[in-house]
């Protein structure tokens, strides 16, 4: 039997993405690069650049990128029986032709005038210029003075308002500041999209990536007891990523934190479970979490911990797509709301007080696998004015309407009344436009591993009649 790889996951747009890492000053850079390799067919990947950082400061290495790459290229035609015909891997010349390497300086002394234009800054340049509809994901895991001589080059030689225009495109998720750079850029261009976790030197421990993997440092570690270190544990990478392939066998031991770029692109995945425009998913926001232990755990580092199983399931499952033919390995399933199907949330609008009904019953397996529904509501996207998931944050009631034939595929979400999510906090007064609430549907398959898809559906609560409590049409 053939498979069909017309039925897989499909991602209608990839986002742009520029990396730039200080590769080989320890070896999570090499592992994170790993892994976005096996992502290269969701990403429109459009530069690599080694730079310097505040533990690596007169020394670049691209030629560790390309090492990576050509391990990578050997598993391409594999891994492209894997994927939608639509969303194939690129190839090694796509991406041996956009490494490049920055400044072989620390920080701002590559914004003297005697340091040349780095290529990587060109690089930047050119991919940035080259489109004025679609943003440019910046991937800081170093230093940032790649990007800030790019900046600092645009702004000599740009009018206003065309490098204006070209900072409307910039998106950065930057890896802490890891030189004297970040600071400069956000003061100095305080519009720009940015993505960081300011701390205090080497305050590490408190940034958002470290959820990533932090947990295995010990007690130290603010979250520990609550993340699942199973799947991080030197023996599951051993097992699962080392030992598979020519591409696994280039993945690094760990140092200090395993793959603590990761979180950069881990916010980027089209798994449908967040949206790159907005907070939320993979390293998107502050979470409210019930960790291993059964502990309550509120903080920033939880918004990646509390997705492990299902980023490293699917990290070791396209890590055997390297090696595995594609009737053998698994896949994920394909997650199908209201006939709505890809990774875009799905966008409603709901009467305060009102009932919508989702049907998921044409999601599938590509696999044949038996599927699994779990549908929950997301507070920590929808605003409030207190703290992480706040009692002015709505609670939605989600109530299953059985179908035999898909257990959970169907269920009724209910919006409380107006009074609860379409007034003005503090003085009480109706609005016609109220909270905007999420919903999570999570299908998890029974393969091995078992992998995750997930669908957002965005409910934008009205109340056109302007009612209040206990008010009825």
């Amino acid at each position: 039997m053939v498979f069909d790889q017309g039925r897989l996951r499909f991602c209608r747009t990839r986002p742009r993405v520029f990396v730039i890492t200080d590769i080989a000053n320890e070896p999570d850079d090499t592992q994170s690069l790993v892994r976005l390799l096996l992502y290269g067919n969701e990403f429109d990947i459009r530069g690599i650049v080694a730079c310097t950082s505040t533990w690596l400061r007169t020394s670049v290495y691209p030629g560790e990128i390309e090492r990576l790459i050509n391990a990578y290229v050997t598993v391409v035609p594999n891994l492209n029986t894997h994927v939608h015909p639509e969303n194939q891997y690129p190839g090694a010349g796509d991406l041996l032709g956009i490494i490049r390497q920055g400044p072989p300086v620390y920080g701002k002394r590559a914004l003297d005038p005697d340091i040349p234009l780095s290529d990587g800054a060109e690089l930047l340049i050119e991919q940035l210029s080259c489109s004025s509809n679609d943003p440019l994901w910046v991937l800081c895991w170093g230093g940032t003075n790649v990007l800030a001589q790019a900046l600092q080059y645009l702004h000599k030689t740009q009018s206003v308002s065309a490098f204006t225009d070209l900072r409307s495109r910039i998106r950065v998720y930057a890896i802490s500041d890891q030189d004297d750079t970040g600071l400069w850029i956000r003061t100095s261009y305080p519009d720009i999209f940015y993505i960081c976790s300011v701390h205090a030197w080497n305050s590490y421990a408190l940034a958002t990536w470290t959820g990533i993997s932090g947990d295995l440092q010990g007690p130290e570690f603010p979250d520990f007891g609550g993340p699942d270190t199973t799947k991080v544990s030197p023996l599951w990478v051993k097992d699962h990523i080392q030992k598979i392939g020519p591409l696994g066998s280039v993945y690094p031991d760990t140092q200090y934190i395993m793959e603590g770029d990761t979180p950069t692109f881990l916010y980027l995945i089209q798994n449908g479970l967040g949206c790159a425009e907005h907070p939320g998913g993979e390293a998107g926001v502050v979470d409210r979490v019930v960790g291993a232990d059964g502990r309550c755990y509120v903080s920033n580092r939880a918004t990646i911990w509390r997705w492990r199983e299902a980023y490293q399931n699917d990290f070791a499952a396209r890590m055997r797509w390297t090696v595995e033919g594609a009737a053998v390995a698994n896949h994920a399933p394909v997650v199908v709301v209201n006939g709505d199907q890809g990774p875009e949330p799905l966008m409603l609008f709901a009467e305060a007080g009102e009932s919508v009904f989702l049907d998921a019953s044409d999601s599938y397996d590509p696999d044949g696998d038996q599927l699994t529904f779990r549908w929950f509501q997301y507070r920590e996207p929808t605003a409030a004015l207190g703290l992480v998931i706040d009692p002015q944050v709505a609670v939605l009631e989600i109530t299953s309407t059985e179908d035999p034939g898909v257990p959970g595929g169907k269920v009724r979400i209910t919006v409380p009344g107006p009074e609860h999510c379409a007034v003005r906090f503090g003085t009480g007064s109706k609005l016609p436009t109220g909270q905007t609430l999420h919903v999570i549907l999570e299908v998890k398959d029974n393969g091995l591993p078992c992998l995750y898809s997930y669908k957002r559906i965005v409910i934008q609560v009205t109340n056109a009649q302007l009612l209040s409590e206990g008010q009825k049409l």
